[in-house]
């Protein structure tokens, strides 16, 4: 086993952007971290099996692997900018089978309610799900499947991620925000759960836009959410995490990272076409940062790699600098009068528990949760344990019977 020292990354990233785009593979690799959410610079274990056979093992788990196959009735709603968002919702049907499989119609009209006596019944809770950078709706898979034909659902892509339109703002120069972000899950909010009570569940930058939607329409909070869950997710100073790196490897990052992802991202079929010739070392800098414990099912840390390696190189770079500004510790008291749930992996190293603490600091009656030898991408690598704390939570409110 070896290791690749923070200083060494960061100087080979750095040249990459500088010499002609001559380690363009090792350039790529090396953003793959951010595209996990952390930053370059990693130790990175060595692996000793052949690269015939981990090509092999790849194909293998994703022929095999049924992570992200649930789908359900598909909708678009457009954003303030033209961006078309995309999400799915999952009905509850009166028998209590799960409704909203794909094909059947087309979400938009909001949640359905049957007629009881002649009249309406109380507009069923939505709980809408919310992703992490350079994820998407699948990330929570698990989640997803255990609650389906218990409660209704919605779940979207982040523009520019997943299956929603690249974000028109952006291609036209404009830098993306937190608060964009939050405009965005108002328009999916409108579109896919016009009426009724809301859950709002977000992961990382999930949960940023959720911060982002209370600091614009706090009357929404009030008015129409019944609880929310904030998983591994910060309400600002992220500008300040080490991403588990010494201070001075995490400092030449930070000097060189800025610059490198511009030079990136506006050579995006290139950087691409590196980071596929790296896939080992991607492979492992996912592993890195998405989980906490050692003993990961291979075909879940293949999933989550999936899931990362999808965003375009380009995405990656217009996103991160939105992480370093975003501060919503302000909207945090928008959520004081309903049940929150907090939960964070101990080994997140992309935002720490200690972030998940400090919103729990501004939101005393919230229940946090930190989940032993877990990572950033806690509700793949513990799905049982977030899937019941959240299960608690909804059985709280009244959501799903006890």
């Amino acid at each position: 086993m070896s290791e690749t020292s923070a200083g060494d990354v960061a100087a080979a990233t750095a040249a990459a952007a500088t010499a002609g785009w001559r380690r363009a593979g090792l350039a790529g690799a090396a953003i793959g971290v951010v595209a996990a959410g952390a930053a370059a610079g990693v130790a990175v274990e060595r692996l000793t099996v052949g690269r015939g056979m981990r090509k092999r093992a790849r194909l293998a788990l994703d022929a095999a692997g049924p992570y992200g196959a649930l789908r359900g009735l598909p909708g678009r709603a457009v954003a303030d900018d033209g961006t078309e968002l995309y999400y799915e919702v999952e009905e509850v049907e009166a028998d209590g089978a799960a409704g909203g499989r794909e094909g059947r119609a087309t979400a938009g009209s909001g949640p359905r309610r049957r007629r009881l006596f002649g009249h309406k019944a109380p507009t069923p809770v939505t709980v809408v799900f919310s992703h992490g950078y350079c994820l998407g709706q699948d990330s929570w898979h698990f989640q997803r499947a255990a609650l389906r034909g218990l409660v209704r659902t919605v779940h979207w892509d982040q523009r520019s991620h997943g299956r929603s339109g690249r974000g028109r703002a952006q291609a036209e120069g404009v830098p993306i925000g937190i608060d964009q972000l939050g405009r965005d899950l108002k328009t999916v909010i409108d579109a896919a759960a016009p009426d009724g009570p809301l859950v709002l569940v977000g992961h990382s930058m999930g949960g940023m836009t959720i911060m982002a939607l209370a600091d614009r329409y706090p009357e929404l909070i009030r008015d129409r959410v019944a609880a929310v869950a904030f998983v591994g997710t910060s309400s600002g100073k992220l500008g300040e995490v080490n991403f588990g790196l010494p201070v001075a490897g995490v400092n030449a990052v930070r000097r060189v990272l800025p610059g490198v992802l511009k030079a990136l991202g506006s050579q995006a079929e290139l950087v691409e076409r590196g980071r596929r010739a790296t896939a080992d070392l991607f492979a492992g800098l996912i592993k890195r940062y998405s989980f906490g414990s050692r003993d990961v099912d291979p075909a879940v840390a293949r999933f989550a790699e999936r899931l990362i390696e999808s965003t375009p190189i380009d995405v990656v770079a217009e996103f991160y600098p939105a992480f370093t500004e975003h501060d919503k510790s302000g909207a945090l008291p928008a959520f004081r009068e309903i049940p929150v749930l907090i939960l964070a992996g101990d080994k997140d190293l992309v935002t720490p528990s200690s972030h998940s603490e400090a919103i729990a600091d501004e939101l005393p009656d919230a229940e946090l949760v930190i989940v032993p030898d877990a990572g950033h991408l806690v509700m793949l690598e513990h799905p049982e344990t977030v899937t019941d704390r959240l299960a608690d939570l909804l059985v709280r409110i009244g959501a799903v019977p006890a």
